[in-house]
């Protein structure tokens, strides 16, 4: 029996396929955990849910910033963008299975040594904390209320933590550090602009995992959604996003001995594209 960590598939379900064979998933015995973004810019989004869907508890699957669009646009409260590849499950029989699947994702899980979040953690949380935190927006994702959160949910204000922050404001923080941040301030302070790698950072902005002080030590933490950066593989962060859509590679971490598996990925979308 293994666990495989898989980076952003994004759709991409045939080269999701070739790296299946090549670390012969069992489904009987091994497990599958996704870092986020399952969908949206590849062409098999659909097909690749399903398949993530029917492996039942033989899966854990995070939610990226990506699964969240489809949410937003499946509910009207964003618009599609010219490279979202959507339609496949916005117009598919089964939609509605598939989106409340998708509203019952986490977006962080934590297991033995290891915890998985699309993109990042703020440095003032600690692992317990920032699990109670996810908690809390996978409740009301799951819960009655979904429309109210995914209406409200899309901005880059507050962009630092704070312990008194309450309602959409504390959800949507919550949110943007789990699934789109990648550089902040020592303090906290998120951006969102810096799509490349580790040139040309913003003055005073650094990768979150480079903060010192970071408190989320005590598991390695496996991520995904910074394809620019590619494969990066530090002390304990795990970066596992590199660049399927873009023609780079899908990759597999296996958790019990921490050797990577990889499949070269056709470009299917325009690497000078937004991520």
């Amino acid at each position: 029996m293994a666990t495989y960590a898989i980076g952003d598939v994004q759709g991409c379900h045939q080269s999701l396929e070739r790296l299946l064979e090549t670390i012969r998933f069992d489904p009987a015995a091994d497990r599958l955990w996704f870092v986020g973004d399952l969908v949206n810019r590849g062409p098999g989004s659909a097909d690749t849910l399903r398949f993530v869907i029917g492996l039942g508890d033989r899966a854990v699957t995070i939610l990226g910033n990506h699964d969240l669009h489809l949410l937003t646009v499946a509910e009207g409260f964003a618009r599609k963008h010219r490279s979202d590849t959507l339609d496949e499950i916005l117009d598919a029989p089964d939609r509605e299975a598939m989106l409340a699947w998708l509203r019952g994702c986490p977006l962080m899980h934590r297991e033995g040594a290891y915890a998985m979040v699309h993109a990042g953690l703020l440095p003032q949380w600690t692992l317990d904390q920032a699990l109670a935190l996810a908690a809390e927006v996978q409740a009301v994702l799951a819960g009655p209320d979904y429309r109210d959160l995914l209406a409200r949910m899309y901005g880059n204000q507050p962009d630092a933590w704070r312990d008194d922050l309450a309602g959409h404001d504390r959800l949507r923080v919550v949110i943007n550090a789990m699934t789109r941040m990648r550089l902040c301030t020592p303090e906290g302070r998120m951006e969102f602009s810096h799509k490349s790698g580790l040139s040309g950072l913003p003055e005073g902005y650094l990768p979150w995992f480079d903060v010192r002080g970071r408190r989320s030590h005590g598991a390695t933490l496996v991520c995904g959604h910074w394809s620019a950066l590619g494969l990066y593989v530090g002390d304990d962060v795990v970066g596992l996003d590199t660049g399927c859509l873009w023609g780079g590679a899908l990759s597999a971490l296996r958790l019990e001995d921490r050797r990577m598996f990889q499949v070269p990925c056709p470009a299917l979308a325009d690497p000078a594209g937004p991520q």
